[in-house]
């Protein structure tokens, strides 16, 4: 089987550069070892935030959030639909001391000096117009208006399905054994059989740096399972998502009513057998700090709790670049557990470099180099040449 692109791994940053390359012309495939959107895509909070983020990260959040309130335009009035759309509720990062308030602050001066103005500060007063029910603990904040939430696994595979339509290929349940290089393609063998391609980009999350091993690179294999638990239908209390400074917090409320817990709170990872597990004592401290910030929640029931597998890296910003040992191999990964806002520009940036070798948008902060010496130049790929090429394969 022979193609011009082929992307590993199907969590939303696959997809999304799939449906971007197919949209340019190409005709990828992806492949995914378990099924699409399995682990860290389809199982985190689905926060749309620009809220907080590293300042190297802004530029591709900004943008990314001009997709996100355009779905429909990318993915069609009715595939935006089943994403239950974007809920742009607004995110509240809440200070519960003097310190936090005061970092909040000093964030807000930083990002104003920098020429943002998204990220505004919220005194005591503020921050309960916003969320009434938010105990006295708080102090104040800092809220990103634009932000808010929508279904994880649902996008993903709204974002699956419109590549689908535009001529990706996607081949669940099938594992990459070996990647090679043969001449000027790559050969990758996998379950399914010999497959050869022009291009490869590795999304493989919390699995990439081994398929990197496999061409003989060395990245960051550090991987973490962060854990999430959801309440039973509760009345409306919430609307936008709150997100702690330093406390391990973060919370939504659904449409349905059922509330979703999370902010970093690790569970136990299995990364050979692809499993996490929830640890008890951990999730009594983070119901701990729920009930610190929301008394509301002290008589709600948890009816389900789990982890999403996720790669991090020692800086805790995204891999996303050219192989730095070898041409033609693109690298996707090391969202560090805050990736899934930017995985609709991620992949429009990457199908623009692979296509032209160049973006509007500099990558250039999460190149992998950065964890090696050595670097070599990466050749630009035409959706046109392999719109002709396909013709006689």
């Amino acid at each position: 089987m022979e193609t011009d692109v082929i992307i590993i791994g199907g969590g939303l940053h696959g997809c999304s550069t799939a449906l971007h390359l197919a949209q340019r012309g190409f005709k990828p495939i992806v492949l995914e070892k378990n099924v699409v959107g399995r682990h860290a895509s389809g199982v985190n909070a689905g926060g749309v935030r620009q809220l907080m983020r590293d300042v190297a990260e802004i530029p591709l959040s900004i943008a990314a959030m001009d997709i996100w309130e355009n779905l429909d335009t990318l993915l069609g009035p009715q595939l935006a639909e089943t994403c239950e759309y974007f809920s742009r509720v607004g995110q509240v990062g809440v200070a519960a001391s003097a310190s936090e308030f005061a970092w909040c602050e000093q964030r807000t001066a930083e990002m104003k000096k920098l020429g943002y103005d998204f990220e505004e500060m919220l005194d005591r007063k503020d921050v309960r117009q916003l969320v009434p029910t938010l105990s006295d603990i708080c102090t104040g904040g800092i809220v990103s208006r634009r932000d808010g939430h929508v279904n994880p696994f649902r996008t993903t595979q709204a974002f699956r399905a419109r590549a689908e339509q535009l001529g990706a290929r996607f081949y669940e349940q099938t594992c990459v054994t070996g990647v090679a290089e043969a001449g000027s393609t790559w050969q990758l063998d996998t379950t399914r059989g010999q497959m050869r391609a022009d291009v490869v980009v590795n999304c493989g999350g919390a699995w990439a740096w081994q398929i990197a091993e496999k061409i003989g690179e060395q990245l960051p294999s550090t991987h973490l399972a962060l854990t999430l638990m959801v309440t039973s239908r509760i009345q409306r209390f919430l609307d936008p998502v709150v997100i702690g400074i330093d406390r391990k917090l973060s919370l939504k409320q659904t449409e349905v009513g059922t509330v979703v817990i999370g902010g970093g709170v690790l569970g136990e990872p299995n990364l050979d057998a692809g499993t996490t597990l929830t640890v008890a004592d951990r999730m009594v401290e983070s119901a701990q700090t729920v009930w610190d910030f929301f008394p509301v929640l002290r008589q709600a029931t948890i009816v389900r709790t789990w982890a999403g597998l996720e790669a991090v890296t020692p800086d805790i910003l995204p891999i996303i670049g050219p192989s730095s040992v070898a041409k033609n191999f693109w690298h996707v990964f090391g969202f560090s557990g805050h990736g899934f806002q930017l995985g609709p520009i991620v992949g429009s940036v990457v199908s623009d470099m692979i296509a032209n070798g160049k973006s509007a948008l500099s990558i250039a902060a999460f190149s992998p180099d950065r964890f090696s010496n050595r670097a070599i130049a990466c050749r630009p790929i035409h959706a046109a040449q392999h719109e002709q090429q396909g013709a006689t394969r």
